[in-house]
């Protein structure tokens, strides 16, 4: 193959207005071939015209101030819960906004509160009738008359969100003072359609320069609900995926007239819980999100258009305002837009920008953003911060990734004047540009070796929300952890749904099927274990010899006498406090080695675990257990093979682990070894056409590692420096 040019392209800088030559220097020095604006900057005439394309942003709802504070009532809406009051007496009032941060919300009084509010006894479950509760809106209070004393009450209303969320934390985060609070405007009022599609297109005339244009993103921001005390309770409620934010009046009766059913406030509320991602979402829920889906493709697909009739290019970002977008979606492609951007922690989120189909470009923005700070405060670009670090630390996570699945482009998002103080960071840059264009190159019509069978992530959601649960990284959640590790193993991964499973079974070509979570969650399945064809059909497989590696709670939903559904399958349970007066069967651990811990050295910590394991008798193998309860088991079932785990944390060594289990629970040990490396810190992947073997150091010291080549006998001896690579001709 011909030499790649790593000294140019494929990078996005972001440019800034007075800092003229130090946004030229960098581009220059990263090999730029895009300037960009950032939220909060603009680039000036002398960087327009330096010959390098332009990518200007533009968030349309919140782009028509101050048209949006001039009509309250075309702004974005939610449905939020009242804290709960506990009653004293038989006459209870709530103050509707105690707890939330008013400058976000204002209570909308004027759109029918009997129709669309609703008052809940929470201790009953019971909703309280509507003659029995008042509004105020001069107080911004609900009084309920016939309280029981000691019941708990709460209001669902709906209200205004008079500061945009990005806006707000961007404005707070980075100290901007008296700037303008954007509000956004709601798409979903035919108003508001005519006025960002006449402000898009004047827009695209006064924006002659531009190429690309970037919406950040569409329509709708991921839910975000700021509590009154932002050092104590900043997020009442976060989601990245829930589409809370997304309600009005409009949208609800438009809903009613095409699927014939009327949602409540209580189907967006939840008791609290609104639609959290993690948890097993309703068939209600799902059939609201399909027609937030299906408008925000029609009116998206209208400012696309209109975009491609001015000859630019329509790129969205995946993050902010992208609910309705849905890139994970067979739909999405209906948008017609020519990228996509996702900003990256790590290696699923890598991965999840590379499984969307339906725009051509697929761009990466990388951490850490050129703001002072990180998103939990930690200083970055100030004093105390070490942005260079930073930046490796984030570029071995994400490379993982990258090496196994192509992205066409990277950039950087922020102030660029930030980093002058840091030349360091300018050089590392550099270097991680050239080396992004070099794996980039080896993914050009090539594919890296994987291990000959198919793995499936079983979860609520399936491929609509493949390689993510819900944003960023949450600790406590097993499968964020199992999906940062699976994204940078050589295997293909496949998710799947409980309504795929029952529709067109297990799919072809996968051995072995991962499902983990907690009881209830949409990780573990919920209420989706209570159709008995599911647990038939995955017990079948694993009969006919197919693999289960569950975790933590795989298969849950309590029946009397079973916690577990696919308990006979795992060979073990959970008792949950209700077999007290139940013996147990007393196992003994195994002795000898066993192929899925062949590489610990060290006790397991696999984070948060799930307690209370108990086996049936001696057909379970336990290889590691706490207390007498099982943390790693093996069991046979038909032909087939099962592994537990009782929690998973993402690190080096467990990280092995579970690609071990993999091939163990899939009846796969025996092709075991190929293109392994054998230092759990390093990883190592294989381009056939290019004859290229990539060696990645995933730690922050110097590595020595042994590769296994094809034949699972010659290996090949390699020294990677710290976060560094080793790229050997094969």
């Amino acid at each position: 193959m011909s030499s790649p040019d790593l000294s140019h392209g494929d990078f996005t800088l972001p440019g800034e207005a007075g800092h003229e030559q130090l946004t030229l220097r960098l581009a220059q020095q990263w090999g730029a071939d895009t300037i960009r604006d950032s939220d909060g900057t603009q680039l000036s005439p002398e960087i327009l015209s330096a010959g390098y394309a332009i990518y200007s942003t533009i968030c349309l709802p919140r782009s028509v101030q101050p048209w949006a504070r001039e009509h309250h009532d075309q702004l974005q809406q939610n449905f939020l819960m009242s804290f709960p009051v506990v009653a004293d007496k038989a006459r209870t009032t709530i103050t509707l906004l105690a707890g939330f941060f008013t400058e976000q919300f204002a209570v909308n009084f004027k759109d029918s509160p009997k129709r669309w509010w609703q008052v809940f006894d929470r201790t009953t479950g019971k909703e309280v009738p509507k003659a029995k509760w008042s509004v105020n809106p001069r107080q911004g209070t609900v009084t309920i008359t016939g309280t029981v004393p000691g019941h708990r009450y709460t209001v669902n209303f709906l209200s205004f969100r008079l500061w945009e969320e990005i806006s707000m934390y961007n404005h707070l985060t980075n100290n901007w003072g008296d700037r303008e609070h954007l509000a956004a405007v709601d798409p979903m009022q035919p108003a508001v359609q005519k006025v960002l599609l006449a402000f898009l297109e004047k827009w695209l005339r006064e924006h002659p320069d531009t190429r690309v244009v970037r919406f950040t993103s569409m329509f709708y921001n991921f839910s975000w609900f700021w509590g009154a005390d932002r050092t104590t309770l900043r997020d009442v409620y976060s989601d990245w995926a829930d589409y809370a934010m997304t309600v009005s009046p409009r949208a609800l009766k438009l809903f009613e007239k095409k699927h014939g059913y009327r949602l409540t406030s209580e189907d967006f509320v939840n008791g609290g819980l609104y639609n959290s991602t993690h948890n097993a979402p309703s068939r209600r829920y799902r059939d609201y999100m399909a027609f937030m889906h299906d408008f925000v493709i029609t009116f998206g697909r209208q400012c696309i258009d209109l975009v491609h009739r001015h000859q630019k290019l329509a790129y969205v970002f995946y993050d902010d305002h992208w609910v309705g977008v849905e890139p994970s979606s067979p739909r999405f492609q209906e948008f017609g837009f020519d990228g996509l951007i996702k900003c990256v922690f790590n290696a699923f989120e890598v991965r999840l920008c590379a499984h969307s189909t339906g725009a051509k470009t697929r761009e990466l923005r990388l951490h850490p953003y050129l703001f002072p700070t990180g998103l939990k405060g930690e200083p970055t670009f100030k004093t105390g911060g070490n942005p260079t670090l930073d930046a490796k630390n984030f570029w071995i996570d994400a490379r993982r990734g990258l090496v196994r699945a192509p992205i066409d482009r990277i950039g950087l998002g922020g102030y660029l004047s930030l980093v002058e103080p840091f030349p360091d960071f300018q050089d590392y840059i550099a270097g991680l540009a050239k080396e992004f264009r070099l794996l980039k190159s080896f993914h050009a019509g090539d594919q890296p070796w994987c291990a000959p069978f198919k793995v499936a992530v079983l979860t609520a959601w399936g491929d609509l929300r493949a390689w993510t649960c819900s944003g960023h990284f949450t600790p406590g959640v097993p499968l964020y952890d199992v999906l940062e590790s699976l994204a940078g193993l050589p295997l293909d991964v496949q998710f799947i749904s409980f309504d795929d499973l029952v529709a067109k079974g297990v799919p072809k070509g996968v051995k072995a099927i991962i499902n983990c979570g907690r009881a209830g969650s949409a990780w573990s399945g919920g209420h989706y274990w209570s159709d008995p064809r599911v647990e038939a059909i995955l017990t079948g497989f694993v009969q006919k010899g197919g693999g289960l590696v569950g975790i933590g709670e795989p298969s849950a939903l309590p029946q009397p006498g079973q916690h577990f559904r696919l308990a006979r399958v795992f060979g073990l349970d959970r008792d949950t406090g209700d077999r007290v007066a139940n013996g147990k069967y007393k196992f003994t651990p195994a002795a000898a080695p066993h192929f899925i811990t062949a590489d610990v050295t060290a006790p397991l910590d696999l984070g948060k675990e799930t307690d209370g394991i108990f086996v049936f008798d001696g057909t379970t193998q336990v290889l590691a257990e706490r207390e007498g309860s099982p943390r790693l088991a093996t069991h046979a079932c038909g032909r087939g093979r099962s592994v537990y785990l009782s929690g998973f944390k993402f690190t080096f060594e467990n990280t092995r682990l579970l690609h071990r289990a993999l091939f163990w629970a899939a009846s796969q040990d025996a092709a075991w070894g190929a293109w392994q490396a054998a230092n759990v810190k390093t990883e190592a992947t294989f381009f056939a056409k290019a004859g290229k073997l990539v060696v990645i150091n995933n730690a922050g010291t110097d590595e020595t590692t042994t590769v296994t080549l094809a034949d699972g006998r010659n290996t090949k001896s390699v020294q990677v420096p710290a976060h560094g690579i080793q790229i050997l001709d094969v």
